[in-house]
């Protein structure tokens, strides 16, 4: 075995002897968890700094680019978001031992479906360090271990960031094996941790897609993932002008490097000549690119630049457009080319949007609404792990009751079975 190996297997270990103290612990030991975490990351932000700024410098010098590095800072404002962040998920209900049905059988045993833990989670992840933090309290929380392998941009600040949440752990009377971050940068780590089935319950993968097919190509546990975020905005014939530019522009602009932007603007052959002009003068005015089919350039009395594809996440500002001739070709074209992400129509006809939401196999479908809706935060949950395209276990935004399992419970009185 080799010590990569070695380290590896004894922080798997490790979590899963903790793991079985956290699925028994109550809600309030795991608050108090989270609450000595707040006051640990704000006693202890100036050695966070300081192991950032070790992270800035060695991106300087590798040469990241000014989005990379802003996406690594840990500014005073963003450690104080990540402590609000603790808080918040302190605030929020324990989903743990919540009995999600009850019966009793014939012969009088009565039985308990009930939520708990999933057990040890695996979570490999790049750039932002905040994703420590915020991936350890969601964990943590439902009663699960963690093993957290973060970019080697942010090496340093998530060895401190680790080292704040096992202190958090002691203090609470909790294992501090609770939550391991790998201690190396080695790229070998993560088809190591993806074969550590013995160890690793649940492997959640979140970056870009050359990591995703490494997750998936190597994991010999479940993984969960979103590959791509190709959302659309479909304009029906019947949308209200006002309405679609200010869906459109939002999914667009408000912040293009999400996985839930827009990236293709659908639009129906009937609309299009009054409204495509006025689209694409507000996209084009916010500094959006537009990349399109001929049709579309036709009606806006210029050529537009062909997509190589229509299935390209641009995370920029940039966007595909297609002229359709109605709703069966908005949705062959959403099914063929599309991610399952998050894709909208906007229509004054609820029949035809009830179609689409009904037709559209997708992680999140919506009715005159932004695409950047699809979030734990904006759905209520509080707090998200990240978005699903898968269809099991958990799709869309992955919160508290999506880190969890369930199992059935039977209390008799003697029933054996014939």
């Amino acid at each position: 075995m080799s010590d990569l190996q070695h380290t590896l297997e004894t922080l798997g270990r490790g979590a899963r002897q903790a793991a079985r103290s956290l699925a028994v612990a109550s809600a309030a030991q795991k608050n108090r968890l989270l609450q000595s975490l707040a006051g640990t990351l704000g006693q202890r932000r100036a050695a966070i700094a300081a192991a950032n700024a070790l992270d800035l410098a060695a991106g300087r010098d590798a040469g990241l680019s000014s989005a990379m590095l802003d996406r690594l800072e840990l500014t005073p404002s963003r450690i104080d978001a990540m402590i609000r962040g603790v808080t918040d998920v302190i605030g929020l209900p324990d989903p743990v031992g919540e009995v999600l049905k009850a019966w009793t059988l014939p012969n009088g045993l009565e039985m308990k479906k009930v939520r708990v833990p999933i057990g040890v989670i695996g979570i490999i992840y790049e750039s932002r360090p905040n994703v420590t933090v915020d991936a350890a309290i969601l964990c943590l929380k439902t009663g699960n271990a963690v093993i957290l392998r973060g970019g080697k941009e942010a090496f340093h600040t998530n060895q401190e960031l680790g080292a704040c949440i096992r202190a958090a752990a002691e203090a609470a009377g909790l294992p501090a094996a609770a939550c391991a971050v790998v201690p190396t940068t080695d790229r070998e780590a993560i088809p190591v941790l993806c074969r550590m089935d013995r160890w690793i319950d649940l492997m959640i993968p979140r970056g870009g897609h050359g990591l995703i097919e490494t997750v998936v190509s190597n994991a010999r546990m479940p993984v969960l993932k979103h590959f791509h975020g190709v959302c659309h905005i479909y304009i029906h014939e019947q949308a209200d002008p006002g309405l679609a530019e200010a869906v459109a522009v939002n999914a667009k602009v408000q912040r293009p490097g999400t996985c839930n932007a827009a990236e293709t603007l659908l639009i129906d052959r009937a609309a299009a000549p009054a409204l495509l002009p006025r689209l694409a003068a507000a996209l084009r005015a916010r500094g959006v690119r537009l990349l399109g089919d001929a049709e579309a350039g036709r009606v806006l009395g210029e050529e537009l630049a062909a997509p190589e594809n229509w299935e390209t996440e641009y995370l920029d500002l940039v966007m595909a457009v297609k002229v359709v001739a109605g709703l069966d070709e908005a949705v062959d074209h959403i099914e063929t080319h599309g991610s399952h992400h998050t894709d909208a129509i906007v229509t004054r006809d609820g029949s035809v949007a009830e179609a689409f939401l009904a037709r559209v196999d997708s992680a999140a479908v919506f009715w005159n609404a932004s695409t950047r809706l699809n979030d734990g935060g904006e759905f209520g949950f509080g707090a998200e792990i990240g978005i699903s395209t898968d269809k099991l276990h958990a799709r869309g935004p992955m919160a508290l009751e999506e880190l969890t399992s369930y199992k059935y419970q039977g209390r008799g009185t003697g029933q054996i079975r014939a």
